[in-house]
């Protein structure tokens, strides 16, 4: 069974994040999902790889895995008993031209959709292996303490997206490692981002992220999205699809 120790909840508070280096899911269902990713991939038509966003709304099959007890037991000592699935996302660097993440908080692409942002988590669950060499997540550890950061605008050609936060000690930085099954988890307010795939390697992830449920989620700002009520009860008055 998943589980995280005091510490590993202690270290998570104090620095945004943890690894988690450990097979979430046994060998037989982690190639199921890795399966259904390849499909995702293969039906995508032009759409870049990197931009396999919330699959789990076209496709209800990957709902045995981000509402399974495996994640959850590791979300739970996080954010609470009371858990809300917010979305899920495969982000797929293909080899050699994989765009760059640029530095930022997950929290504040969110802004307004929430009501709070202290006890949001993302589950990054490595379906390749994630290695510096093909452009692994980095954080700066610490910086979900700060508040919403500065930025300024970059290229789309070769990032992920328009804007990077400014003024970034790149020196500071944390790189999360992973073989395939293990994940990391880390704080929406942490500053995080990557580099581009400049190996052979693809390098894919699929990312699962849960808000507490005391979370309310603003309805006029999430027009058309799927939220589940994961584990527990709501605690905030929030609509959800398996209410």
């Amino acid at each position: 069974m998943a589980h995280l120790t005091a510490e590993d909840v202690a270290f998570y508070r104090e620095q945004g994040y943890h690894l988690y280096k450990r097979p979430v899911f046994g060998a037989e269902k982690l190639a199921k999902l890795a399966s259904i990713f390849e499909e995702q991939l293969a039906e995508k038509g032009d759409k870049l790889s990197d931009e396999l966003d919330t699959p789990h709304f076209r496709d209800p099959r990957l709902l045995e895995f981000l509402l399974a007890d495996e994640v959850l037991d590791l979300v739970e000592p996080l954010i609470g008993p009371d858990i809300i699935l917010w979305s899920s996302h495969f982000i797929c660097k293909d080899p050699y031209k994989g765009r760059q993440t640029p530095w930022h908080e997950d929290s504040a692409y969110w802004n307004g959709r929430f009501d709070k942002y202290d006890n949001i988590v993302t589950v990054w669950l490595a379906i390749d292996r994630s290695t510096k060499e093909n452009g692994c997540m980095r954080v700066l550890p610490g910086t979900h303490h700060n508040g919403f950061s500065e930025y300024e605008s970059v290229d789309m050609a070769v990032n992920t997206f328009h804007a990077t936060i400014k003024n970034i000690d790149e020196s500071r930085a944390v790189y999360f490692e992973l073989e395939p099954g293990e994940c990391s988890l880390h704080d929406s307010r942490i500053i995080h981002g990557a580099t581009a795939n400049a190996s052979p390697y693809r390098r894919c992830g699929y990312t699962m992220r849960f808000l507490s449920a005391d979370t309310k989620v603003v309805p006029e700002k999430n027009e058309n999205w799927q939220i589940f009520l994961a584990r527990g009860r709501d605690r905030a008055g929030n609509a959800y699809v398996n209410a």
